[in-house]
């Protein structure tokens, strides 16, 4: 079977890179981190950057929404 019989109609294949980009702009992860012995939630970019932390997870969401993304959080 070629990639083409695995697709639905109207789909098309996207490269790892694009894939990554997916979502780039609209939504934020936050995961719990340990910043100099403290306990804080890091801020990632869809695409895996970090692009900020706060100390905790509410602060962390405020931010996010402020900047009108969505926050997730991963652990």
């Amino acid at each position: 079977m070629t990639r083409n019989e695995h697709t639905k109609p109207g789909y098309q294949h996207m490269d790892p890179a694009a894939f990554a980009a997916l979502g780039a702009q609209q939504i934020a992860y936050l995961r719990p981190v340990q910043v100099n012995g403290q306990k804080a939630v890091a801020i990632f970019a869809a695409d895996g950057t970090q692009i900020g932390a706060a100390p905790d997870v509410a602060t962390a969401a405020a931010a996010v929404v402020q900047h009108e993304m969505a926050p997730v959080m991963v652990h």
